[in-house]
């Protein structure tokens, strides 16, 4: 048996590295004198136990970051981030037999900028894990924003400290279920191990045997009873004086004897792990350390008496998750619905500004507008990413931080945006952005009499989009770029304080703008444009959806072009959540879990008040079920989807029950009991109910335990139909019927579910006094199921990534450029551009994606050749192709792939991209 704390191996010599961008170090890294074996040596013929002093600080959650960071309000959790980091390194310096794991680059960027101390003579005690800005969420996330967080902390990681500051373990241990999908990027950052932990209902189904090179830790990420020696901690020291009557030495050992020996039995090797640590610990490290010196020196010496006990420092996914029979993690899934709407609208803001700071050249950061560049916005998003912010579970003061700092982002963002549309455009007139379209509000188009819109696409491929402004007039003419006049209607608004909506659809070329004017006509009353009747059906060319007249809910659904029909009804409901009185359990539903009290759900009404509009350019039933519950159906003349664009809230509470509100698609499906959802917007995973591939499930709670997260889409289908639901967020879901589809929108409680964040899910503002009011849209598809890939996969892109609109006001100059792309020519189909960004003053980030998985398209499944050179070459046109995350060369990731995600050789004009990513740095 032996004890010691291990780093991540031969540490080789550092040296000064540059930085890039803001995310420079004010101070430079000094060079690392000699190489150190970070880690102790291991007895092969004992059972070794490497002890992992490590603190898990979160990037906000009771406390916002700043507060976290600073130790600003105690009162509410006693927490410093600075001073942990401030004494772990001190006890460092002391002991060079010490090691310390640390994971939150966020914090640790912040707290080297201000102290930069000189770690030569500790090289390889400190080891990073992970390497992320955040230990981002698992199940609400978008993986191209995790892929940008993971790529933030790497980069100043790199650059800061060189080969010594590679993570090589993917250290995710607090996230609430885990993805097949974040194990995926997880591998082609280079990361070769990775940690987690398991709640102990999952625990207990499986066997901690995991293959892939993951491994579960047995005590969550806490130590064993008995063993916590930090200052929050009530364990007793070790006393090693034996004349003290407190003697407790051979208790101690003892007991980490027996619960080694117990670990081990679930192990394979005779190598286990223990953490030393929680949830911001080590703030005085002196306690813990003083306390695991001890522990190592008298464990390690009973093997002179015989002891085997050696101690030192050192395809499916899991999802729902548990930690009791009646605990579901999954109501988190949709918590919090509009700061996860802002979040995503964010990240598609994110990627418009960075591909226009490249295509802007250096007057993107500096213009008419003002100086500025992405880097605030990239690390709100950052911090966005982390698993108590996107993932709804904070607390409501740190949920408003979340947003102020994504709203900081935006405006710093629309400089740049600005900026580069400016030098596109040849034109400085000023931008206006009306960021209030969502509730039909923009003072520019409600008052003036000529503007234009610009259109930028930030895909690369051309895309059709609707656009809907709020005016006051009733008349208007729209000209395109080429000045032809376009097709638009003008309606009656149903919310917003304008009276009308103009509508027009809109055209943009890939990576790059086009810009539309449009000139007041007519003022005058408002156009009776809507009927207040259910019409029998709407349809376009591609989909027709029909009503039943009695009730004013959908019916029936056709694809005209498939000659397909299937019955479709959906309506609104709503789950009486537990407030924890109840002879089974009392576990209440909270911003965590998922409980409902009953497995039916409430109906909000089974019939709907509707009035219908009908033009040319869009058809639309709109439906009113209740005073809080509302829906437009819509139907675009050349869309392949029907868009349900849902409202929700306030939800009354006045009955003193918690509600969570799902909409529920019935349909003619024969499903079987099975259903699929998307793995963080990438790959997609069947999910069957009452089932779960890796063990056998006894079902304890059959709706929260049926229930999944759905990042971007679901479907469900049979040999002839597949109905696909894109959604506008990650929202939870399942299918609880044969042929059926759920999805839960918005959630009002009146509990706390005990699991820490101290308060209830209990949505209210200045703004909405009475509750929380989201809205949202759904747009389904149905396909026959071997070509509904073909449909799905590039709508799920484009509103993930969805154009932006800024305005101008009066006439543009005549020699305005009207029209811009960034490409020679659309990426074929199945490539999708990931990334475009500035990597430094001389190179740009680009990132690849082959989106479709093996086999769910006979169209676009196949490899894809991409010419990724201009015409013009020169000797400055570099390319270095990279890990995902772009701090290494490629072939660290090959060996961490049982298939490589790329072929085609990396040296010539063309890629070849097949089944996944690829990557590169050009200068």
């Amino acid at each position: 048996f032996w004890v010691g704390c291990c780093g991540n191996g031969t540490t080789p010599p550092g040296q000064k590295t540059g930085g890039a961008e803001r995310m420079r170090a004010d101070r430079a890294m000094p060079t690392f004198r000699t190489p150190l074996k970070s880690c102790h040596a291991t007895m092969p013929n004992m059972l070794n136990v490497h002890l992992v002093p490590h603190t898990h600080d979160d990037v906000g959650w009771l406390k916002t970051v700043d507060q976290y960071y600073y130790g600003d309000r105690n009162d509410i959790q006693h927490a410093g981030v600075q001073y942990i980091l401030d004494s772990v390194v001190d006890q460092l310096l002391k002991n060079p037999d010490r090691r310390f794991i640390y994971v939150e680059t966020a914090f640790f960027f912040r707290w080297w900028k201000q102290t930069a101390p000189v770690l030569v003579s500790f090289s390889g005690r400190l080891e990073f894990v992970n390497g992320g800005w955040c230990m981002s969420d698992e199940a609400t996330t978008h993986y191209s924003a995790v892929i940008d967080q993971m790529t933030m902390g790497l980069r100043f990681l790199n650059e800061t400290f060189g080969p010594c500051g590679r993570p090589r373990v993917a250290w995710h241990i607090d996230p609430f279920g885990h993805a097949r999908e974040h194990a995926s990027m997880f591998a082609q950052v280079a990361a070769e191990l990775l940690r987690f932990h398991l709640r102990p209902r999952l625990k207990s189904e499986l066997s901690l045997q995991i293959p892939v090179h993951a491994r579960i830790l047995p005590n969550g990420y806490n130590p064993p009873d008995g063993f916590c020696w930090d200052q929050s901690c009530d364990d007793p020291p070790i006393r090693d004086d034996p004349d003290l009557e407190d003697y407790n030495v051979d208790d101690v050992v003892n007991r980490f004897l027996m619960i080694a020996s117990g670990q081990s039995l679930v192990y394979k090797t005779n190598h286990i792990i223990m953490t030393m640590g929680s949830d911001f610990q080590y703030e005085n490290a002196n306690l813990w350390y003083k306390n695991l010196d001890k522990l190592i020196h008298y464990v390690n010496a009973r093997q002179a008496n015989g002891s085997k006990v050696n101690v030192q420092m050192r395809l499916d996914d899991f999802f729902p998750y548990a930690d009791n029979a009646h605990n579901f993690w999954t109501g988190y899934f949709t918590s919090r619905p509009a700061l996860k709407r802002y979040e995503r609208l964010s990240n598609s803001y994110l990627q418009t500004c960075n591909q226009l700071e490249v295509l802007g050249g250096p007057f993107s950061g500096s213009g008419p507008f003002g100086h500025d560049d992405s880097w605030t916005m990239r690390r709100a998003m950052a911090v966005a990413q982390h698993h108590d912010a996107v993932s709804g579970t904070e607390k409501q003061h740190v949920a408003n931080d979340y947003a102020r700092r994504l709203a900081d982002g935006w405006q710093h963002c629309q400089v740049v945006v600005s900026n580069s549309l400016a030098a596109l455009s040849g034109s400085s007139a000023k931008r206006i952005y009306c960021d209030n379209l969502n509730i039909s509000v923009c003072p520019l188009t409600e008052s003036s009499h000529k503007f234009s819109v610009n259109v930028y696409n930030p895909l690369a491929r051309p895309v059709t989009w609707p656009v809907r402004l709020p005016v006051n007039g009733t008349a208007y003419t729209v000209l395109d770029a080429n000045g032809k006049p376009v097709d638009s209607q003008v309606g009656l608004k149903n919310r917003g304080s304008a009276a009308n909506e103009l509508l027009f659809q809109v055209q943009a070329p890939p990576l790059g703008f086009s810009t539309y004017s449009v000139s007041l006509q007519r003022r005058g009353p408002p156009p009776a444009s809507t009927r207040p009747r259910t019409p029998p059906a709407i349809q376009n060319k591609f989909l027709r959806a029909t009503f039943d007249p009695d009730t004013g809910l959908l019916s029936s659904l056709s694809n005209l072009e498939t000659k397909q029909t299937i019955r479709l009804t959906q309506n609104f409901y709503w789950y009486n959540a537990s407030d924890g009185n109840s002879s089974v359990s009392n576990q209440p539903s909270g911003a965590y879990i998922f409980r409902p009290n009953s497995s039916t759900p409430f109906v909000i009404s089974r019939t709907a008040k509707t009035e219908s509009l009908q033009t040319s350019v869009v058809q639309e039933v709109r439906q009113w079920f209740s005073p809080w519950v509302s829906q437009v159906v819509r139907l675009y003349a050349d869309s392949r989807a029907l868009e349900l664009e849902w409202t929700v809230g306030p939800l009354p509470v006045d009955d003193d029950l918690g509600k969570e509100v799902i909409t529920r698609l019935d349909t003619s499906i024969d499903s079987s009991g099975i259903f699929y959802t998307d793995s963080n917007g990438r790959e997609v995973l069947q999910r069957k109910k009452d089932f779960r591939p890796t063990w056998d499930l006894e079902q304890t709670e059959p709706i929260a335990g049926n229930y999944y997260p759905i990042n971007s889409r679901a479907y469900i289908k049979d040999d002839v139909n597949q109905l696909t639901v894109v959604t506008d967020r990650s929202q939870g879901g399942g299918s609880i019927q044969n042929g059926s589809l759920e999805i839960m929108l918005h959630r009002r409680l009146l509990y706390d579910d005990v699991r820490g964040v101290g308060e209830p899910l209990n949505e209210t503002s200045d703004v909405f006094p009475e509750g929380l009011v989201a809205r949202g849209r759904l747009l389904l598809t149905l396909d026959r199921p071997q070509s509904a890939a073909d449909t799905h996969r590039p709508l799920a892109q484009e509103v993930v990534l969805q154009p932006l609109l800024t305005f101008t006001s009066g006439d543009l100059h005549p020699n305005t450029r009207l029209e811009f792309s960034g490409l020679q020519d659309a990426l074929p189909p199945a490539v999708h551009l990931l990334t475009l960004s500035q990597w430094g003053e001389d190179s740009v980030l680009l990132r690849l994606e082959h989106q479709y998985q093996s086999g769910e398209s006979k169209q676009h499944t196949q490899p894809v050749t991409v010419n990724l050179l201009t015409k013009k070459k020169t000797k400055q046109n570099k390319k270095n192709s990279t890990a995902l995350s772009g701090n290494l060369p490629r072939r660290f990731t090959a060996q961490n792939r049982k298939r490589a995600p790329f072929v085609g050789p990396e040296q010539t004009e063309a890629l070849r991209v097949c089944g996944g990513f690829w990557q590169m740095v050009q200068r």
